[in-house]
């Protein structure tokens, strides 16, 4: 399978964006990848890299390739994890994005569910927004993504979708804690920690108070949920999560929650998805069934 490894050489030249850097990680000497390279294109007929002074670029030809290479890549570390399961050894790397809605309780609880069944398996997760995620997925870089209101993008097949709504986080003594739900309107003149405009929550928050023409009071924001519930828990300042990230027992203590009005922020769809027509490496595969069926099981289950 030597061809597999130019494949692997023209992928790390596309993510490093120079035939040096890629060289360097790759051990092998620029030289003789670049005439690798050469030797390609002189066969294609069609150049695959702009080079430049600094780097190089793909071309449209380059860019054809990579999605070839790619796809050549995922098939064979797909056949591999078919061969291990076959000797049994039930090894491999399961790829997946997720938001951080899912980064603190979810994830990692079905994380180590699934490794008591399979404990050889490994696993790589970014935790980014919903935007950054689908990138990854166009890019190969991940297997499968597990976000928010993802974007639409034509060549998503969802696995899994589950509605999930807006839940308010804030001090058991909070004088809004005696509600048994939310009007965003009854938050107006409180503090606010939010986060930032890319997540999916927040971005269902600013569409309804534009078109409800109201004005909370946000006095921070950031990128991090861990900081989010940190200024909840040490300044009495109200958050906002989707359900799913903010179960009751998962809180710190004194931190409760309360669900918004679906009038003001109705539900919005978690999606477990992965690339349409691309067959998953098994350990994949493996895990994005268990994610289903975990999370077909939270339909059953009424919202609290």
């Amino acid at each position: 399978m030597r061809h597999l490894r130019f494949l692997r050489y023209m992928d790390e030249v596309a993510r490093t964006g120079s035939i040096r850097g890629a060289a360097e990680r790759l051990n092998v000497t620029p030289s003789a990848l670049n005439r690798r390279i050469m030797d390609l294109e002189e066969e294609l007929g069609l150049k695959l890299l702009e080079r430049r002074p600094r780097g190089v670029r793909l071309t449209s030809a380059g860019e054809v390739f990579l999605t070839y290479v790619r796809e050549q890549l995922n098939d064979a570390d797909r056949m591999r994890s078919q061969l291990e399961d076959l000797r049994g050894l039930r090894r491999g790397t399961v790829r997946i994005a997720c938001s951080q809605a899912l980064a603190h309780d979810f994830l990692p609880r079905q994380i180590g569910a699934f490794r008591k069944r399979y404990p050889l398996m490994t696993f790589e997760v970014m935790v980014v927004d919903h935007e950054r995620a689908m990138g990854l997925l166009v890019d190969y870089v991940v297997d499968l993504i597990l976000v928010f209101r993802p974007p639409f993008l034509g060549r998503l097949r969802p696995i899994m979708t589950l509605p999930q709504r807006l839940v308010a986080l804030m001090n058991a003594d909070h004088p809004l804690a005696r509600k048994a739900k939310l009007r965003l309107a009854d938050c107006t003149g409180h503090p606010l920690a939010l986060p930032e405009f890319s997540t999916g929550g927040r971005q269902m928050i600013e569409e309804r108070l534009s078109r409800a023409g109201l004005k909370l009071s946000v006095a921070a924001e950031t990128n991090s949920f861990e900081l989010l519930r940190g200024l909840v828990a040490h300044t009495g300042m109200i958050s906002f999560q989707i359900e799913i990230g903010a179960e009751p027992d998962a809180m710190p203590p004194g931190i409760v929650v309360r669900p918004v009005d679906e009038r003001d922020l109705p539900s919005a769809d978690l999606v477990l998805g992965q690339l349409r027509d691309r067959n998953l490496p098994l350990p994949s595969a493996q895990f994005a069934e268990h994610l289903a069926g975990a999370l077909r099981g939270r339909m059953e289950v009424p919202a609290g």
